[in-house]
């Protein structure tokens, strides 16, 4: 099977298992879309593979393979073909995307199998795995274009499943408006790049971009930042994050799925596939790079305060995705590629985790409410300190070098980059206190009453079901969670999907030891070819020596403060937010951006709405151009029915006084 054929394969499986659910969801048992669904999932997985293998057959510089489909416009100077592109990159993602996904929908098979819109819940998590294969295998802009809208249209889907909790729906539309303005950006920026290298085909809008723009030429660097938008909506970056936390409001594997392997990884793959531009354009990746230190910043003191569980979660994505936007906008492709991907492994897993703890709790999410979980729940504790020491960078757990990795790359780059190499330092060590914060409040301490229930061998349940962000009484009924809670220690489904994460998030490190081991960056090596930095940005031996202990040195130092904050002395914390009530209020309110965004963005344009509505549309357009022009015809019409009065000479005066005025003018005008 030719990889042309394995290419298009990849995305007919997650289609046709859209098209399955779609059209069965009446004829076939309940629980059967879920398989389906994950087996359409594990057939793209598998024709990724094929992929790997058969462009690791070719030698490198023949690992370039564009497959047409069919020429959607092509004339005029517009080269619009529905083709896709088959490189190391798009097969790494392509496998990143296809892997994690098939075990989000494996966990997912167990977890929603007692929600009322279980057909519905794994059509849309297929069109959502779709969409980003298609993004990440677009062969030109038109094609990125139209997966980077299908995301952002999956992702409403997802996030407002539970249609009838108005936080979900509320939470789907600000997603989905944000990610809008991210595609404006993208479609804009699109058309600065076409406009200078006439064409929309990636590898010949690389091969021209040397030529038809200069270094920082205004429109390529216009059309760099107006990328730059779509990706920091898509990734969550700041001041385009807000969505993120509130799209927590979806059930917990879609959280998995977007935070681990689609949508929010979009951004990073476009600055990666990008790079010839943004090499061309160094302010426009300067940007992409100063951003994403402040992303992963913000984020990360965001995170120390928040005390709903996936939230947390959500704010270490955030901050996750800073360092890989900082690393790729810093030319560091393959170590951003690189944390992707172990990335997605312990967030998917730690996502996975929190979703247990969540059911044994009946859906609350308060930190606050939760303690002493380490014996009723083993497995999720155990998967939970896998994800959490991954995370927090300590070795040998694979996030130690990915994280590190970056750092010292960016660090290589010399002058003002260094400062940002030590911001990243400074978020590692934020990054391990807020993670063992939660997993110290969580799992240790005195059991609370849901983990003494379970102890016992019973699964708490509410008396009745609430909105567990507004305490709003709801039921169990079709847009609303199922009645039942399933918990990773008594479904072997969600527990098989945690066991694999756990086993990527602790060895994948092994592809990239400093040193050791470059598979990861020889890989993606035909990608980067032309890349001024690829083989000359190089750490070195001493200074990722010195990046290796001090990553390793701040993870240990901020889990020992968790454990000193929530462990020994758990009333130092309340302490602290006394005395300092005013920092934690700025951080608790997520640095006021959502109120900003309200006073600068939603009030005047809803001012702006209300006066189209209420006075320009009903005095000019109603009065003037409708009401004018219609009391014009009325007029005109009145004053020709008085002229018809049926009288014979008084059509025979008007007409010899017509003929006069006209011969009148014929001798002025002589």
């Amino acid at each position: 099977m030719g990889i042309e054929t394995l290419g298009w394969l990849v995305l007919a499986c997650p289609l046709a298992g859209l098209l399955v659910i779609s059209l069965t969801w009446r004829l076939l048992p309940w629980r059967a879309h879920g398989w389906i669904g994950t087996l359409a999932i594990a057939l793209s997985f598998a024709a990724s593979i094929g992929t790997l293998i058969a462009l690791q057959d070719r030698a490198a510089e023949e690992r370039h393979v564009v497959a047409v489909a069919w020429n959607y416009a092509v004339s005029v100077g517009v080269d619009a073909q529905l083709s896709i592109l088959i490189d190391p990159l798009s097969v790494y993602m392509i496998c990143i995307v296809s892997g994690v996904s098939m075990l989000i929908h494996l966990y997912s098979v167990g977890y929603m199998r007692s929600d009322r819109g279980y057909a519905r819940f794994f059509a849309y998590l297929n069109f959502f795995v779709f969409s980003m294969l298609l993004l990440v295998l677009a062969g030109n802009f038109l094609v990125l274009i139209i997966g980077w809208a299908f995301v952002g249209a999956a992702s409403y889907l997802l996030i407002s499943y539970w249609y009838r909790r108005t936080t979900a729906t509320q939470a789907g539309i600000k997603a989905f408006v944000i990610n809008v303005v991210g595609d404006v950006g993208l479609v804009l920026g699109t058309f600065f790049i076409f406009d200078g290298t006439r064409t929309l085909d990636f590898l010949q809008s690389f091969e021209r971009v040397g030529e038809a723009f200069g270094t920082n030429d205004g429109n390529l660097v216009a059309g760099c930042l107006l990328l730059l938008v779509g990706a920091f909506a898509k990734s969550a970056q700041v001041p385009l994050h807000t969505w993120l936390p509130d799209a927590m409001e979806g059930p917990t594997p879609v959280s998995a799925l977007i935070h681990a392997a689609t949508m929010v990884t979009a951004g990073v793959y476009l600055i990666a596939r990008m790079f010839p531009l943004f090499e061309q354009a160094p302010i426009a990746a300067d940007v992409g790079a100063i951003i994403g230190c402040l992303t992963l910043l913000i984020a990360a003191t965001i995170a120390l305060v928040v005390t709903d569980l996936k939230r947390v979660i959500a704010y270490s994505t955030m901050s996750q995705i800073g360092y890989m936007v900082m690393a790729v906008s810093s030319a560091a492709y393959s170590a951003g590629m690189f944390h992707l991907l172990t990335h997605a492994f312990f967030k998917a897993l730690l996502f996975m985790a929190a979703g247990s703890i969540i059911a044994a709790m009946a859906n609350v999410q308060d930190l606050d409410r939760m303690s002493g979980f380490r014996r009723a729940m083993p497995f999720t504790f155990f998967a939970f300190m896998v994800g959490g020491l991954a995370l927090a960078g300590v070795p040998p757990f694979s996030g130690f070098f990915s994280k590190d990795e970056i750092l010292a790359f960016v660090a290589a780059r010399g002058g003002w980059h260094v400062a940002l190499a030590i911001a990243g330092y400074v978020g590692a060590l934020l990054t391990a206190n807020y993670t063992f914060r939660m997993i110290f409040r969580a799992f240790f301490g005195e059991p609370c009453p849901e983990a003494k229930e379970l102890e016992h061998g019973h699964l708490h349940h509410a008396e009745q079901p609430a909105n567990p962000a507004t305490g709003e009484i709801e039921d169990t009924d079709v847009g609303f969670p199922g009645p039942d809670h399933q918990i990773a220690e008594w479904e072997g489904t969600m527990k098989g999907a945690m066991g694999v994460l756990a086993v990527g998030a602790a060895g994948l490190g092994v592809l990239q030891i400093p040193g050791v081991t470059d598979v990861v960056h020889h890989f993606l090596e035909p990608t980067f070819e032309d890349s001024r930095y690829y083989n000359t940005l190089e750490p070195s031996g001493t200074l990722t020596a010195i990046g290796l202990v001090t990553g390793t040195v701040l993870a240990l130092l901020g889990i020992f403060v968790a454990y000193r904050l929530w462990v020994m002395s758990p009333a130092i914390p309340g302490r602290l937010r006394e005395r300092f009530a005013s920092l934690h209020d700025f951080l608790a309110h997520k640095w006021y951006f959502d109120e900003l965004i309200d006073m600068l963005v939603v009030r005047p344009m809803a001012w702006v709405g209300r006066f189209a509505r209420n006075t320009f549309e009903r005095v000019v357009v109603n009065g003037l151009f409708v009401g004018g022009s219609s009391g014009a015809v009325k007029a005109g019409s009145s004053a020709v029915r008085a002229i018809q009065s049926g009288y014979l000479r008084f059509y025979a005066a008007l007409l010899l006084l017509g003929l006069c005025a006209l011969a009148l003018y014929f001798l002025v005008s002589s």
